[in-house]
């Protein structure tokens, strides 16, 4: 669904003065910007997802600089061999501030500006760390290609097959060094990879996702180097204006349940705090088949609450989500209740594990839920 980068975009217009000299050391961000405040129309030049359109790979796989945002999302739930549990984040966001720029003799000249976003789950230490960079389009720092497909931000980088691409990102003691393989065929979400959140025209992002990818490689934690393997998933969006003007936030599941199937739902919240009939979702069968889901098809239920100690915020922390055309019941719980992301923008972001039924028969399952847009 339209992500983070919506939330960031008023903070990276504010912060421009900053980035255009030369980078300074970095420091702690302390996030201020309200989700409906980044989601201000300001389209004026940009292209927009208007229609369904046929996507094209690897091409776009690569950057779409004439949009507004876009997001290369990958989470996972990783283990040892020995089970323990590992889980991460690693998100690349490009960000125009302008839609075209006039030029300029400067080599830093660009009017793109690239996030990324990098957390890692420790549940047997009950840690979560989280981190950002910044950094400007240009002189190579950061950018985005699609053959051969590479995104970096600095050091942070996912590179290689668009579909199958290497994650790398470290910051200080805590590292990753993943290959991930697609071994399901792409999603196509909403119609035809035109995924519509609102009622104006405009209000959509073209968006696909690969929602199993096997993982396989190392985890630094400290002074431990933690051999994994397991699953990601990695969401690709690109838009502008991508929101109606009445959403605050979203809830986002992602889930890959035992039985070999992937759910996706996300939420949408308007400012009274009733659903949107925009929110939507997509089953994948184990073979890769997939049914679209109306926001009638899904039922959330919050079970339990969770206050951040460092934000004051107070975030859902637990939900029963029911797909009764499908026979499921299914149970979502974080691994740890602390995975909130205080960065260039605040939201909860995490690793969950996941219980229930599916018909008669018991199911299990993993997978990542990004809440955006509690406590403004």
């Amino acid at each position: 669904m339209s992500r983070v980068a919506a939330a960031v975009v008023i903070a990276v217009v504010a912060a421009a003065g900053v980035f255009a000299v030369w980078p300074r050391p970095r420091a702690p961000i302390q996030a201020t910007v309200a989700v409906r405040e980044a989601l201000a129309d300001d389209r004026a030049g940009f292209a927009r997802a208007l229609a369904a359109r046929r996507l094209d790979f690897p091409a776009d796989h690569g950057p779409h600089p004439d949009f507004r945002t876009e997001w290369w999302y990958y989470t996972g739930n990783l283990q040892t061999g020995d089970g323990r549990h590992v889980g991460f984040q690693l998100t690349f966001f490009r960000v125009a501030l302008a839609p075209t720029a006039p030029p300029r003799p400067s080599a830093w000249a660009t009017r793109q500006l690239y996030f990324a976003h990098f957390a890692v789950t420790d549940t047997a230490g009950r840690r979560f760390h989280a981190f950002s960079r910044t950094a400007r389009g240009a002189l190579g720092v950061a950018g985005a290609e699609a053959a051969p497909f590479r995104v970096w931000v600095e050091g942070w980088s996912a590179e290689g097959a668009g579909a199958s691409p290497r994650l790398r990102a470290s910051e200080g003691d805590v590292g990753l060094d993943l290959e991930l393989a697609a071994t399901k065929p792409v999603v196509l979400q909403g119609e035809r990879g035109l995924s519509r959140k609102g009622p104006e025209a405009g209000n959509a992002s073209y968006y696909y996702s690969f929602t199993r990818m096997p993982a396989r490689g190392i985890v630094r934690l400290g002074a431990e180097t933690l051999a994994v393997t397991g699953e990601a998933w990695m969401d690709r969006e690109w838009s502008t204006s991508g929101l109606g003007a009445d959403v605050q936030g979203w809830d986002w599941f992602a889930v890959q349940l035992t039985d070999g199937r992937e759910l996706m739902v996300y939420l949408l919240r308007r400012r009274d705090d009733s659903a949107d009939p925009f929110s939507a979702g997509t089953l994948v069968a184990a073979d890769g088949t997939t049914r679209p889901l109306a926001a009638g098809d899904v039922g959330v239920e919050t079970l339990a609450h969770w206050t951040s100690p460092h934000s004051g915020v107070r975030y859902p922390a637990r939900w029963r989500l029911t797909v009764p055309a499908a026979e499921l019941r299914l149970e979502i719980e974080p691994r740890l209740a602390d995975q909130e992301l205080r960065v260039n923008t605040r939201y909860w972001e995490g690793a969950v594990a996941v219980t229930g039924t599916a018909g008669a028969w018991s199911v299990g399952g993993h997978g990542y839920v990004e809440l955006v847009g509690y406590g403004g």
